[in-house]
């Protein structure tokens, strides 16, 4: 694993007797689950023998017996932003997190600050911008959050790194 490596999914308890565990998705992408795939965790690479998305459970190439999955309890399973690209298709207008962070936050013309990081707190993701300097000089918050919806979101350009607001910097003067 390497600092670039997110986590996409937690195995939790085992199911029955033949090496079914629990599975739980941290990711957007359930389709990227499928069987014959590797993924690296905590305990070494592990390969997609069975998926059960419906019950929530999956099995490993190798730990097809309880005792066997039992030692897979409670780990995590993660994924690059090559792998995740290669097994991940995007539809028109989606982006994956690691393109947007970085981006400038652009209001007609003018940069409020850069993404820092992105947080889902329900079902919404916010991304938390660093304010630019200059508007940071001039007295507002070192960082605020937008939500990445449509009527704050006009578009991300992530070839450029800048993500389109409108109405961005009046969260910024009310945080």
């Amino acid at each position: 694993m390497s600092k670039d490596d997110a986590i996409i999914a937690q195995i939790g308890r085992t199911i029955g007797l033949w090496g079914d565990l629990k599975f739980h998705l941290y990711t957007d992408f359930p389709e990227q689950f499928k069987i014959g795939n590797s993924y690296q965790s905590n305990r070494g690479e592990l390969t997609i023998a069975d998926i059960n998305f419906t019950r929530g459970i999956i099995r490993f190439i190798g730990h097809e017996s309880i005792d066997s999955a039992k030692k897979l309890t409670n780990i995590k399973l993660f994924s690059n932003e090559q792998q995740t690209k290669k097994n991940c298709d995007l539809k028109e207008g989606e982006h994956f997190w690691f393109d947007v962070i970085g981006s400038k936050i652009m209001q007609d013309g003018e940069e409020l600050g850069l993404v820092e990081d992105i947080q889902r707190m329900g079902d919404t993701d916010y991304l938390i911008i660093k304010t630019e300097n200059k508007l940071q000089e001039a007295g507002l918050p070192k960082s605020f959050l937008v939500p990445y919806i449509d009527r704050y979101v006009l578009r991300s350009d992530t070839e450029e790194k800048v993500v389109y607001v409108q109405d961005a910097k009046d969260i910024l003067q009310a945080s």
